[in-house]
């Protein structure tokens, strides 16, 4: 996205990750809201409300989740609505949730691919925005598929957001 020159006020983060140092190079405004519960005791309302304050604070337009493995609550919802991205490695609404690319192949489809979708609390089941498919080969494991559709799904995102941001589909204002 940054070699896109989309706009980009806030790089959050939920754990020390490369992201992180890629804010710094480019002296992007990062900040962590650390995840530092993953059991039965994580509070994700709590941790969702801590996520959209933060955002909120950064006056955040549009919300473009990329490697954030958590799983966010309805706050994040009743202020963003219809303003938090997301990418999946399927074509949904096949092959939801977490393993989706070992879904596709144990299941023994030819051809999966990417999404590129509107969150929304019910996981990979926000309005489609884009999708990209993708051939499965023979040789293919988790592994090497997943990356295929990395590529892809890097592309698709960066001309997805770059149509929002044009077209204000989903923005009022500049990001």
């Amino acid at each position: 996205m940054i070699d896109a020159a989309i706009p980009i006020t806030l790089i959050l983060t939920d754990r020390e990750c490369k992201a992180e140092s890629i804010a710094g190079t480019h002296q992007i405004i990062h900040q962590r809201v650390e995840r530092k519960i993953f059991d039965k005791d994580f509070d994700r309302n709590a941790f969702t409300c801590d996520i959209r304050d933060t955002l909120q604070a950064h006056t955040i337009d549009l919300v473009v989740m990329a490697g954030f493995g958590t799983i966010l609550d309805q706050p994040i919802y009743d202020i963003f609505h219809d303003r938090v991205l997301n990418t999946h490695p399927s074509l949904l609404p096949s092959f939801p949730g977490w393993h989706a690319v070992a879904d596709a192949l144990h299941h023994g489809v030819k051809v999966t691919g990417c999404t590129v979708h509107v969150a929304t609390k019910e996981v990979d089941a926000g309005p489609i925005l884009a999708q990209e498919a993708v051939p499965i080969f023979n040789d293919d494991t988790e592994e090497t598929l997943h990356e295929r559709i990395k590529v892809v799904e890097r592309r698709l995102y960066v001309t997805t957001v770059q149509e929002i941001i044009k077209s204000n589909q989903l923005l009022e204002r500049e990001t």
